[in-house]
Order: C-alpha cells, then sequence, then structure tokens
C-alpha cells in the first residue's frame, strides 16, 4: 500500500524541480551542451543506464498458462492426496488398485484443460507497451542532427521536435514555438496542451502532471509548433514507466480467487489434524497399514474430488453464453466477480457519449439559430488547407446536411491565413466571382478582439460593451452545458489588400458562435437505470474538464450536483477520499494514477468494483480492479490489461453479460 500511495504523488516529486527552474537555470544546474552529447558519452550512458525501454516482464509461454491452471489450489489438494494413494493402494498391498488413483488424475486433468484453453489467449499487457512509441526521433549529437531509434535514447540528449512528433522521453524543453502537445492517451486530457520553456505557474498550484507546462512526456505526441528538449529521464524512470509498472505488477487476486484459497486452506488445515488423529485412534485395534489406509479414506471423502471440474465447466459454459451476447471471458475467474459487481467505475467518452464531436448548435449574437452562421463557418472549414480538426469535419458534415453543397463550387479560396495556437483563429479569403471576402473563426475571446462590428439579421451594428458583455454570457453558457464554443466572424471591404497576413485580421464583423458536443449515447440513461436497479453503482472516473463531464451525466441521468476534481482528491489521505467516494459519483480531470487508486480505495472499503476504459490512461485502474472492462476497439494495452472485452462499448452489453451470469 506505501508503493501505491508513493505512486500517486509521483508526480511533483518527479519533476518539480525541473519544471520550475528558468531556462538558463536549467541549462546552467545541467551543464546542457548546445552542441548535443557526444556519441562517445552517449555509448558511455547507453552502456551505463541501459536502453530507453519499458522493462517487460518474459513473454509467457503455452506451458506457463498450463502449470497455472494445473496447480490450482484445488488441483493441488488433489495431487497430494495421489501421492498418498501412490503408496497406500499401490506400493503397500500385494495387489495393486489403480482405480481411485486413475479417477483423481482424470479429474484433475479435465478441470486444467477446461481452465487452460479459456485462459490461453490472453497475451502480457506489457508486451504492447514499446508499439505506443515511435521507432526513431531526430536529435543532436556532435553538432548535427541525426535519427536514431527511440531506444538508444539517453540522458541529456537534446531532441528536436516538430507536428506529428512523438515524445521519445521525459523532456525539459528548453525551446519551443507555439508547441501544443496531445496528452489524451496517458491523461485522458481532451484538449491539446501548451508547453513552453518558462513555467508559468509557480510550483505551490501544481497538481498534477497536466500542470507541468515545461515538460514533455514520454508516449505523448506533437500537436502542433516546434521544439528543443532535454532528455531528463528514460525507461521505466518515466512517468510512463510508472504507470507501465502498475500494470506490469500483476493484477491483485479477487475476492473470488480469495475465497477458493480459503477453502483449499481450511481443507488441508482438517487433513493435517484429522490423518494423524484418526491414524491414532485406529492404530490400537488394528494393524498400522489399515489405519493409515482408513484415514487417508477419511482424507478422501472430506475433499470435495468433483468442485474443480464442476468450477471449471461452470465458468466454461458461462464465458460460452456471454460470447452470445458480445461478451469474450479472458480469464474465468473474472466471471464470478462480473456477477458479484456492486460498484462500475467507467469513463466517459465513447461509454457515455457517441465519441464523435458533432456541430449541435450555430447561433447569432443573441443566441437565436442562424444558418447564416453555419453557411461562413462551413466556407472557412471546407476551404482551410491545414489539417482538418474533428471539428472541421463536423462543421463540414453539418453543412451538407443541410444543403450547403453548393457553395464548394460556388466560391474560389484566394488566400488563407493558417490557425496557430497563439492567435487561435484561421481565416480564409473566398470570392464567389463578384466580391472577396474573409471569413475567420476561432476562439471567443481571440475573434472579440479584432471585431467591432456584429451582424444581427442581415443588419451591421458598432460593438459595445454591453453587446461584448452578452457575448461572453452566452459563450459561458454554452459552456456550462458542455459545448465547445467557437466564434465566427467576417469582412468584407478587401478589395484593396493584395497581401493577406494576421495584420488583416482586425474591423471585422461578428457573425455568431457554434457550438461542438460529445452526445451522450441514447441507450446511456436507460443502460444506467438498468444497471442502478441491478445493484450496481455508477461512478464517472474521467480526465476531461467539470463543464463537460457535468453536461453529459445530467443527460445521462447522473447525480452531477457535486463534481470532485483530481487536484481536490491528490490533497487528500485515503480515508478522506473514501469519504468522498460514499457520497459522489462523478470524479473529473484524474490521471490515470488516481483513477487507479480511487479503484483500490473502493475495493479496500468492501466493495467488488468493475472498471470499464479503453484507453492508455485507463491500464492501471483496468489491472486494479476485481474485473477490467475493455472493447474491442480499445488501444492494445487497454485490451490486455482487461478480464472481460465487450464487441459493442455499450452498458447494454455490460449488463447483459452481467445478467447471463
Amino acid at each position: 500500500m506505501q508503493e501505491t500511495k508513493k505512486n500517486e504523488n509521483v508526480a511533483l516529486d518527479m519533476y518539480g524541480k525541473e519544471c520550475t527552474l528558468s531556462t538558463k537555470e536549467f541549462i546552467e544546474t545541467y551543464k546542457v551542451n548546445e552542441n548535443g552529447l557526444s556519441s562517445s558519452k552517449a555509448e558511455e550512458l547507453l552502456h551505463n543506464l541501459g536502453y530507453n525501454e519499458i522493462k517487460q516482464a518474459k513473454p509467457k509461454k503455452w506451458y506457463n498458462y498450463f502449470f497455472s491452471s494445473l496447480f490450482s489450489p484445488f488441483n493441488s489438494i488433489l495431487m497430494g492426496i495421489t501421492l498418498i494413494l501412490i503408496y497406500t493402494d499401490v506400493l503397500l498391498p500385494k495387489t495393486p488398485s489403480y482405480a481411485n488413483i486413475i479417477v483423481i488424475i482424470v479429474l484433475v486433468f479435465a478441470s486444467t484443460f477446461l481452465e487452460f484453453f479459456e485462459v490461453y489467449r490472453s497475451n502480457k499487457a506489457a508486451q504492447k507497451l514499446k508499439e505506443l512509441v515511435a521507432t526513431t526521433t531526430s536529435v543532436i549529437r556532435n553538432g548535427k542532427e541525426i535519427k536514431i531509434p527511440i531506444r538508444e535514447v539517453v540522458i541529456g540528449d537534446i531532441v528536436k521536435l516538430s507536428a506529428g512528433s512523438m515524445i521519445p522521453a521525459d523532456l525539459r524543453i528548453i525551446e519551443a514555438k507555439d508547441l501544443y502537445v496531445g496528452q489524451s492517451s496517458l491523461t485522458g486530457e481532451s484538449d491539446a496542451v501548451k508547453k513552453q520553456p518558462e513555467s508559468e505557474i509557480p510550483i505551490e498550484e501544481i497538481d498534477n502532471i497536466s500542470d507541468l507546462d515545461t515538460i514533455c512526456f514520454m508516449g505523448t505526441n506533437v500537436i502542433s509548433g516546434s521544439a528543443k528538449g532535454i532528455v531528463i529521464k528514460t525507461a521505466d524512470s518515466t512517468y510512463f514507466g510508472k504507470v507501465a509498472n502498475t500494470i506490469t505488477t500483476g493484477k491483485p487476486k479477487t475476492s473470488f480467487q480469495k475465497g477458493i484459497e480459503s477453502i483449499s486452506k481450511l481443507l488441508i488445515r482438517f487433513m493435517i489434524i484429522l490423518i494423524p488423529l484418526v491414524f491414532v485412534l485406529n492404530a490400537w485395534k488394528h494393524d498400522s497399514l489399515t489405519a493409515f489406509t482408513f484415514a487417508v479414506a477419511i482424507a478422501i471423502g472430506i475433499t470435495p474430488l468433483l468442485l474443480p471440474v464442476i468450477l471449471s465447466s461452470c465458468l466454461s459454459k458461462g464465458a460460452v453464453r456471454m460470447s452470445k451476447k458480445k461478451t469474450i471471458v479472458k480469464k474465468l475467474d473474472s466471471i464470478q466477480s462480473l456477477g458479484g459487481m456492486n460498484i462500475l467505475c467507467t469513463d466517459k467518452t465513447g461509454t457515455l457519449t457517441e465519441d464523435k464531436i458533432v456541430l449541435e448548435k450555430y447561433l447569432d449574437i443573441h443566441g437565436n439559430e442562424d444558418t447564416r452562421v453555419l453557411k461562413h463557418a462551413f466556407i472557412n472549414a471546407f476551404f482551410q488547407t491545414g489539417l482538418k480538426s474533428n471539428m472541421d469535419e463536423a462543421v463540414i458534415d453539418r453543412g451538407l446536411k443541410n444543403g450547403m453543397a453548393e457553395f464548394k463550387e460556388k466560391y474560389k479560396k484566394i488566400d488563407e491565413i493558417p490557425f496557430d495556437f497563439t492567435r487561435r483563429r484561421l481565416s480564409v479569403i473566398v470570392t464567389d466571382g463578384t466580391k472577396r471576402q474573409m471569413i475567420t473563426k476561432g476562439a471567443v475571446e481571440e475573434i472579440l478582439s479584432i471585431c467591432t462590428m456584429v451582424d444581427y439579421q442581415g443588419q451591421v451594428f458598432n460593438i459595445t460593451k454591453e453587446i461584448k458583455e452578452n457575448i461572453r454570457k452566452i459563450s459561458k453558457e454554452l459552456n456550462k452545458d458542455g459545448l465547445r464554443v467557437v466564434a465566427v466572424c467576417q469582412k468584407n471591404d478587401i478589395n484593396s489588400i493584395e497581401n493577406f497576413d494576421v495584420s488583416a485580421e482586425k474591423n471585422m464583423v461578428l457573425m455568431g458562435f457554434i457550438g461542438f458536443l460529445d452526445p451522450p449515447k441514447e441507450s446511456a440513461k436507460e443502460s444506467i437505470e438498468r444497471l442502478n436497479k441491478a445493484g450496481i453503482r455508477v461512478i464517472v472516473l474521467t480526465g476531461d474538464n467539470a463543464e463537460v463531464t457535468r453536461c453529459v451525466c445530467n443527460k445521462v441521468g447522473i447525480n452531477s450536483k457535486n463534481i470532485i476534481l483530481g487536484s481536490q482528491i491528490e490533497k487528500l489521505h485515503d480515508m478522506a477520499v473514501i469519504g468522498l467516494l460514499k457520497r459522489n459519483n462523478i470524479f473529473a480531470k484524474l490521471s490515470p494514477i488516481q483513477k487507479a487508486r480511487i479503484v483500490r480505495l473502493l475495493k479496500e472499503s468492501g466493495n467488488v468494483v468493475g472498471y470499464m476504459g479503453d484507453g492508455i490512461n485507463d491500464s492501471p485502474s483496468l489491472t486494479n480492479s476485481d474485473v477490467g472492462i475493455s472493447v474491442d476497439t480499445a488501444v492494445d494495452i487497454a485490451k490486455e490489461s482487461a478480464d472481460i472485452i465487450l464487441l459493442e462499448k455499450d452498458l447494454n452489453v455490460l449488463l447483459d453479460g452481467v445478467k447471463e451470469r
């Protein structure tokens, strides 16, 4: 438990100093050379520290699974009895009898093979870890930029990053230009996170790894921008390694496994006491052989010989029946845990929601639906040539459904001012053959900063302080409803502009807003009601922000009055967190280790806990739960950490599996 607690607060211990040092102080403290490491120094470090790889347990062979099934607690008892029978039924009598021995051996191997064939399909979770990291990365060695295998990256290497780069190790950023990193696979954050050379967050305000704005983590990827970073941690010492270690240390025993072990130990105690006692009581009346044989017979009589076969056959039959309900069982023991589950912890995205961004609202400046706003957003999204985000795709999809395909031919693009994370907006300049028009979309505050007028029902007015405040109010209300809000503006008086750049984005006319939502599944509310009626409490554990989580949970019938953040539980002792778990069902902006901590505390409180997730950040919780549940579309590491895999990410499918059990 102490080791788990240590890992829960590992972020500040690992990165606090490196994160808050200024770039100059960092370079001086760690003696960073702008020419990078020399080849000889890199080889020396590689020899001393080893490859930049997450350590993995040796892959299991088929016979590992076989012997694991063979030497189960009950089988071990039966094999012990068999050894005694070899002495009493074969070696001592003049006429050997093999009947009892054969029966027991048949029972042992029947239960072994039934379990072995079901369990053998599982593979170790750690074998998939290396697939999550790109094969090469750009580093500076001997003053030159070269590409090397990620496994050969060493502490002190200067790594060059650009859009699309995978972070090869834990880095301290020393140079950056508009660097945004996607950490969703590791932390659950849905938005790209800005990284920079100088930290803007005081160390006393750092709550979790999401707040470390000068550190990039192994296994995450660059969304946009460029940077240089110094490798400060590799392999198992990285945060990714800490998460992986939670997986590779093995899954805790379930209540079912503990129960079987308890019964086995009880039987062994009875035998240890009864065999000598019965032998002593009979030895003074009968000869020693007869007394010993009778004592062994008593031991066999109190042993449920058919129990291993019954258990294995029933669980195997249950696994087959569950497979017909789109529920694949990887580990037979998990069937009992699934049936006894009283708490289901689940992530939000894809389980309660459709896992697909859709354009839900297109509103004018007063919050009324206006297709003219959608038209301008559609033209902007369609004609921009950068990497189209899921929001651009959602705009185009909604525009086409609203009959706007004609604009693809009617308009032609003249120029474009690409998106960047400093301006947080994107402009396209188009013409319909008679006039030129610049259409811009972006974050609300950034769009407001370049607008001097507003358009309402075709009438243009000067923007006022009151109008701006009302616009901000509408935007905040949409945010509270879980929508991501983007503003849209345009201007027509651009005929005199020859070269379009950022300076052209001024004196624009605000059209309105577009709002995006990852909508709840239609079946989610009914599923949660059915789970509650079945005695299963649903707790949402997500890395997303509180506002979006509250909106989704309200729509699916989960009480969202109180949402607990990861930064809050990070500061609390276990008993205080257990108190929160008794009263609250939604926990947002959690790190992977915080999720795993919650699952651990729920189990320690006497619950049978199931966890449903599909990302890297869910793997520790899948491993720590009584029954880990994933889906066939999940990342490999999540599928391998799970005990049960659903062929559809739907709570109804899970409930059908519970009932089938």
